[in-house]
């Protein structure tokens, strides 16, 4: 199915959106598009949507099985536009949002898939999930210069912490079951990185809902959408698995004359698996089992 942009898919593409979990994958640039698409076509999506510009190319096993919309996502309000006006055309449905180059893992989803995940947290009495935004690399960038490779996938084993999220409208003190989470490649090289850019928590899984909207840092107007876990015990989260920020650092003339490689004494192969995710912490079954 092709839509020739968002005004086309919000005005004629309900059945596209109206049966979730659908995936919105905001294509940035050519890189890694197809198994970005393919990965969550696996997980077992409703619907996995493609945004991304005309000029971009699809594999012929992935062109028939996703929902292909014209549209650049790099102008005019960027991500926030698209996910916003799904919201507002698809109330009731569960989303979930990510860029090219970027792979959803959640507690056993090789085993389980994505539906049967979130028809769990909804009854738990949760609308949105916290996941952790894990940088994958590249381990040689001699032979990878532009940081991407599946086959050559490295993360980072430690260095993630997390700190209070003060409360503007309330003197500064800290929100309730809310944290701003640091780690990976923005942490390392936060030199290289805005400050407004450098937390590593998304809410990327979330139920679309009347009024809701999604803010440029990533965090929904609804404050409990924010939270990591509701107020009687801890609840799952997911991680996605992200080339983007090595993808930045090597394209960005300030940055890539500065890295030669991004390994260090804790990094590891990525095994592309939910496991090693739950063993590092970087995602948590909650009381799913």
């Amino acid at each position: 199915m092709h839509y020739p942009g968002l005004d086309a898919l919000v005005s004629r593409g309900r059945e596209a959106l109206a049966e979730g979990p659908v995936a919105l994958v905001l294509v940035e640039d050519d890189v890694e598009i197809d198994s970005t698409l393919r990965h969550h076509l696996d997980l077992g999506f409703q619907r996995v949507i493609a945004f991304m510009p005309q000029a971009f190319a699809l594999a012929p096993d992935v062109t028939p099985a996703v929902v292909r919309v014209d549209h650049d996502v790099t102008r005019d309000a960027g991500f926030t536009q698209v996910v916003n006006r799904v919201i507002t055309a698809a109330p009731g449905t569960w989303f979930y949002y990510g860029f090219n180059a970027e792979y959803l893992f959640f507690p056993f989803c090789e085993t389980r898939t994505i539906g049967e995940m979130l028809r769990f947290h909804g009854e738990e009495r949760r609308e949105a999930m916290l996941t952790y935004v894990v940088d994958l690399y590249a381990g040689d960038l001699d032979r990878y210069p532009h940081a991407v490779s599946i086959e050559d996938a490295h993360l980072d084993r430690s260095g993630y912490y997390a700190l209070a999220r003060p409360d503007p409208d309330n003197h500064n003190h800290p929100r309730e079951r809310q944290l701003d989470f640091f780690g990976g490649l923005r942490w390392r090289f936060e030199e290289h990185v805005p400050a407004d850019r450098r937390k590593i928590d998304r809410i990327a899984l979330f139920l679309a809902k009347p009024g809701l909207r999604l803010r440029p840092d990533h965090t929904f107007s609804d404050e409990e959408y924010n939270t990591y876990a509701c107020p009687w015990h801890n609840n799952l989260t997911a991680a996605v698995a992200s080339f983007r920020t090595a993808k930045a650092l090597k394209a960005n003339p300030g940055s890539t004359f500065d890295i030669h490689d991004f390994r260090w004494h804790n990094s590891a192969p990525f095994e592309w698996h939910s496991r090693q995710l739950l063993d590092l912490g970087l995602m948590e079954p909650g009381q799913w089992f």
